[in-house]
């Protein structure tokens, strides 16, 4: 015979304290008849065969460790410092660690910006054989476009990027520069009105 502080649960058979079980107002001991671990369990069971049944797959639960948080994205359990602050959360924190945070609004922004995938990205720096197509020397990294059209150009290295920019992305201006970095340029006067000598 049982103490009156423990019950006997019907789905695990253990002896589990009255506190262990949730409240039945319709069973003549006011408790229900397993236990709370069982419930939970089974409700997840449920829960599972319902979202499977609509062609969903339910994650499974995974321990972690005080401190840390499972990122469902790329899969890690990172410590609490790895995560971005969000107080609308019920733990306080992003539901994506900063890393993979990091990895979406680069790829955020390429759509964004330039209406290209990072595949997409990866596919142009390919076909120019992972540099530059200017200086052809220094790593493809910064997706180059037309300003005025948006439509893009190539991966240029940081220096070429900006160097384009500084020039105001004007053709003009960047031949009478190659001009004048090749000396052809003379009388800095008739430079001035957009004369030069033509290479010969």
């Amino acid at each position: 015979m049982l103490h009156a502080q423990w019950n006997r649960c019907r789905g695990c058979a253990r002896d589990v304290p009255l506190s262990g079980f949730a409240a039945d107002r319709n069973r003549s001991d006011g408790l229900q008849p397993r236990c709370r671990e069982c419930v939970a369990a089974y409700s997840a069971q449920h829960y599972r065969r319902r979202q499977a049944a609509k062609g969903k797959v339910v994650k499974d639960h995974v321990e972690v460790a005080a401190g840390h948080k499972l990122c469902r994205q790329c899969g890690e359990i990172k410590p609490h410092a790895e995560w971005h602050k969000n107080a609308t959360a019920s733990d306080g924190l992003s539901t994506r660690c900063k890393a993979c945070r990091a990895v979406q609004g680069r790829a955020g922004h390429l759509k964004r910006s330039y209406g290209i995938t990072e595949a997409e990205r990866d596919e142009m720096i390919a076909a120019q054989g992972g540099v530059c197509l200017l200086c052809q020397e220094s790593p493809a990294e910064h997706v180059d476009h037309d300003h005025r059209t948006g439509r893009v150009r190539g991966v240029l290295c940081f220096g070429c990027n900006a160097g384009i920019g500084q020039l105001k992305d004007r053709p003009d201006v960047m031949r009478r520069a190659a001009a004048y970095v090749e000396g052809n340029l003379w009388k800095p006067t008739i430079a001035a009105q957009g004369v030069y000598r033509q290479p010969s």
